[in-house]
């Protein structure tokens, strides 16, 4: 168990980055003075179990450090949770490259620089999703919006046409890449006689 005081890294890159891009980071969190790195691959949005051991192994007085904020936080509400749990916990988040310098949470200054950001992030997606909203009711405007591929309906389709060539569910499930329920609902939707559903 740690004692106070603590440096705590955590290093992450994404299930397609180059290895080299998290050696650099154990290198900088080394550099930086972490004793006990945690690190992993995951995506963006994936679970993070090597996130999850750190935040449970860092105890009242230790400082989280990572090389970049989007080694860490997925989202600007993701990083307003982890602040606020490291808070409550008395533990300090530290970033070595925050636009070019570093800044953590023990002060007010950094707290005050970490929610800016965050509320900036946030009013970017925003926009961003503002844009696609327009981009796409101008495309449907000038008729040129087609929208997403159906692959549930072609899947759906497909899952008719192997049950009726005597397919078992599991079966169609498994080489559609699809679960059971979207194959039961082709099914319930095609009014397949004689079949009233998976048994309960």
């Amino acid at each position: 168990m740690p004692q106070d005081g603590h440096l705590i890294g955590y290093a992450r890159t994404s299930t397609t980055d180059q290895q080299a891009g998290l050696e650099a980071q154990l290198r900088d969190l080394k550099v930086a003075g972490c004793r006990k790195v945690f690190s992993e691959q995951a995506s963006a949005v994936g679970d993070r179990q090597q996130l999850d051991a750190a935040l449970d192994y860092a105890r009242e007085g230790d400082t989280l450090v990572v090389t970049k904020l989007d080694r860490l936080a997925r989202s600007a509400r993701h990083l307003s949770e982890l602040v606020d749990r490291l808070e409550s916990e008395g533990v300090t988040l530290r970033i070595l490259n925050f636009g070019g310098d570093a800044v953590d949470t023990r002060g007010a200054t950094g707290r005050l620089m970490l929610n800016m950001f965050a509320a900036m992030a946030q009013f970017e997606r925003e926009m961003m999703l503002e844009r696609q909203r327009e981009g796409i009711a101008k495309a449907k405007a000038e008729g040129k919006y087609k929208g997403r591929k159906p692959t549930a309906r072609i899947k759906a389709d497909e899952a008719l046409r192997l049950f009726r060539a005597g397919k078992k569910v599991a079966h169609i499930a498994k080489e559609l890449g699809i679960g059971r329920g979207s194959v039961y609902r082709a099914l319930q939707t095609a009014g397949i006689e004689n079949y009233s559903g998976p048994p309960a």
